[in-house]
């Protein structure tokens, strides 16, 4: 890579057991056919040459587990390519893409897709694609978001569509129940469906720059939260038909009953949030029974701890949300909980984390936002899984670039309004970052106009910073 190769030579295909290969970064304008005989290949990066079309014989690499074509003048992607079974990451960012064959988004195993900055009008379907996590197609020309782009989404935890077109959101975005991210900032959207408030998951909401008429800019201003919070009482106040029953969702639970045993056996959800309560009444766990449980939410409480009778559910929960309570310390308990994948501790009082959080190997999601972390935990760097860290609004001081960029999966990386004096040029060798937020510290390089273009911009600033 980082070289002015305009070919690649012939010896490469003499290599059976090549696993990874990587040529971004050089003059590159067409790839051999050959390359089909690398079957052993699992990543490969072409990405920022000069490319417009891609071999028929890519099809022939079955075990490519990562496929990065960004930066290149690929006008389109072939069909075939839907014969990789196993990818999962395909990158096929600033690019002249018009369209996307619709075999394309029957891939069984792709979790991340990025289309941004390309020429899209539309998304495709997405029959097959199960297990997508991640679609991120900003900076398109797509008009419309339409309910059968959606319908097979069921495992999407980031939604990235902005800089578009788009005119409306469908009252259907409610099947993404894992949504965590939605952007849909700078589209032509006029108004929003309440529905939108009935996503349980969702922690990041980016709508400014779109013509809304319905809800008021102090509203959009008050952050993701209090929006939801209001759509929701439009719901509400609109009350369900006479012959329609108020849906059972993670938000709606707790005015219902203290304890919902519906949604433990039907949604797998143990919620016993917004009761200011001091501890967890022994009632709530004790209705679990024998069900397994995937979802906890005990936030926006008065807890001070972690309620000891969570280690009950560690052989299936998956999902805990403690925000927005006033916990000065992680006991042991939630340590044990081998199958947590998402962890929301924002808003509490928390100044560290303790070393056993080691153990949280699938853990892949944490936040941590509004807490008083002074330095970066050092526990994180040490959990191989982990995707997104949400690090806002706390007092760290300082980040090791070289421990980052030991986080193969790290994708977002929030520090936002901290006290960092200065970002490590090292930073920018974290090339996995798709989404890099630094605004609201206290350093002066990199500058704002530098942060405004975005975390891509922001890493090559960084590397043409380090040292030679």
């Amino acid at each position: 890579s980082h070289n002015k190769l305009r070919s690649l030579p012939e010896e490469l295909l003499q290599l059976p057991r090549l696993r990874s290969l990587l040529v971004q970064h050089n003059e590159l304008s067409l790839l051999p056919e050959g390359l089909g005989q690398l079957l052993t290949l699992e990543e490969l990066d072409v990405s920022n040459n000069r490319l417009t079309a891609i071999p028929t014989s890519f099809a022939l690499l079955v075990n490519l587990m990562r496929l990065n074509l960004a930066y290149n003048q690929l006008r389109e992607l072939p069909a075939d390519l839907s014969a990789m079974r196993n990818l999962r990451q395909l990158d096929c960012t600033k690019n002249y893409l018009e369209t996307v064959p619709s075999k394309l988004a029957s891939m069984p195993s792709l979790e991340q897709l990025y289309l941004r900055r390309n020429k899209l009008r539309s998304l495709p379907e997405f029959p097959s694609c199960k297990l997508l996590k991640e679609l991120h197609a900003g900076e398109n020309q797509i008009e419309t978001l339409d309910a059968e782009n959606l319908q097979q989404l069921s495992s999407l935890c980031v939604l990235e569509l902005r800089d578009n077109k788009i005119k409306a959101v469908p009252e259907e975005i409610t099947v993404l129940q894992k949504l965590e991210r939605l952007d849909l900032a700078n589209n032509d959207i006029s108004r929003l469906p309440y529905t939108l408030g009935n996503l349980p998951q969702l922690k990041f909401l980016a709508l400014e720059g779109n013509p809304l008429r319905t809800i008021r800019r102090d509203l959009l201003e008050k952050g993701t939260q209090e929006l939801l919070k209001y759509l929701r009482s439009k719901i509400q106040d609109d009350g369900p038909g006479p012959s329609e029953e108020p849906s059972v969702t993670a938000m709606t639970l707790p005015s219902q009953s203290k304890v919902n045993t519906r949604a433990i056996t039907t949604l797998k959800l143990l919620e016993y949030s917004d009761e200011q309560a001091d501890e967890i009444p022994a009632a709530v766990f004790d209705a679990v029974g024998t069900n397994p449980v995937v979802t906890v939410n005990f936030s926006k409480n008065q807890l001070r701890e972690i309620p000891p009778r969570l280690v009950e559910l560690k052989d299936s929960v998956c999902d805990v949300s403690l925000g927005f309570n006033k916990i000065s310390s992680i006991s042991p308990e939630l340590c044990l909980l081998h199958r947590l994948t998402h962890l929301d501790l924002r808003n509490n009082v928390l100044t560290a984390l303790p070393e056993e959080m080691e153990a949280l190997k699938k853990l892949h999601t944490i936040n941590l936002a509004f807490n008083r972390f002074k330095e970066f935990p050092s526990v994180l760097y040490h959990l191989p899984a982990l995707e997104t860290i949400l690090l806002s609004n706390n007092q760290v001081g300082s980040i090791d670039p070289v421990q980052l960029k030991g986080m193969d999966q790290l994708a977002t990386l929030d520090l936002q309004n901290n006290d960092l004096l200065q970002v490590p040029p090292e930073l920018g060798n974290c090339e996995n970052l798709r989404t890099l937020l630094l605004e609201g510290n206290p350093f002066r390089i990199p500058r704002a106009a530098i942060l405004a273009k975005g975390t891509a911009a922001v890493l090559e600033y960084l590397r043409s910073r380090i040292p030679s």
